[in-house]
């Protein structure tokens, strides 16, 4: 009898915006914190108008880049959570080409978090440094106030780094239940196609390919 060995199907999933996004994002993270916890304010600066930048520009191709870039196709409605918890729990998880919804969640939390960050790093430099894009606005706080929002942004760095290590179990953990390497994905831009569970869980993605 002949052995048919049936190779993965791989697809583009994500686009290099997404990818060059990703890791410079992550760069820029690990760096921010760095020069920000051992006082190289410079650099540190200039890493956080990076970061803004970054994330003003992922804004935009949420909302017009290709289909699993864009934010209308993360699926993290409460029905589609639940679905896929369940679906853990019977050890049998749902595959989703792009994002599974808890990964969903987990994008939206990470930006979310992110521009917080930016947005408090800014007031702090317009309040206490005396220059920025929000100098005008940053002039209505008194010194209570500015000192109260860089201990938000402290508070926020170290909320950030626990929302990046969870985010760092996650993909391990999907990628040994769903048996893929989600970091090579990242890198390649490429996923596996599961055939049989793909035709129910991810067909109205497939569509706007």
């Amino acid at each position: 009898m002949e052995n048919h060995v049936h190779k993965p199907v791989l697809v583009p999933v994500w686009d290099w915006f997404v990818r060059v996004f990703h890791w410079c994002t992550v760069l820029g993270f690990a760096s921010a914190w760095l020069t920000g916890t051992y006082g190289a304010n410079e650099i540190h600066i200039l890493l956080g108008y990076g970061i803004t930048l970054l994330l003003l520009a992922r804004l935009v191709w949420g909302l017009i880049g290709t289909p699993y870039a864009r934010f209308s196709a993360l699926r993290i409605s409460p029905a589609e959570v639940m679905r896929y918890i369940r679906s853990l729990r019977s050890g049998s998880p749902l595959h989703y080409l792009g994002h599974n919804p808890l990964g969903g969640l987990m994008v939206c939390a990470l930006l979310l978090m992110l521009f917080a960050l930016s947005v408090s790093g800014l007031v702090i430099l317009g309040a206490i440094e005396f220059e920025g894009p929000l100098l005008a606005f940053t002039q209505m706080l008194d010194d209570n106030q500015a000192y109260a929002v860089r201990e938000l942004h402290e508070v926020l760095a170290w909320l950030a780094l626990l929302l990046v290590a969870l985010h760092v179990a996650g993909a391990i953990s999907a990628s040994i239940q769903h048996h893929e390497n989600l970091v090579l994905a990242m890198i390649t831009g490429r996923k596996r196609l599961q055939p049989v569970q793909d035709s129910t869980t991810t067909a109205p993605e497939r569509s706007k390919q």
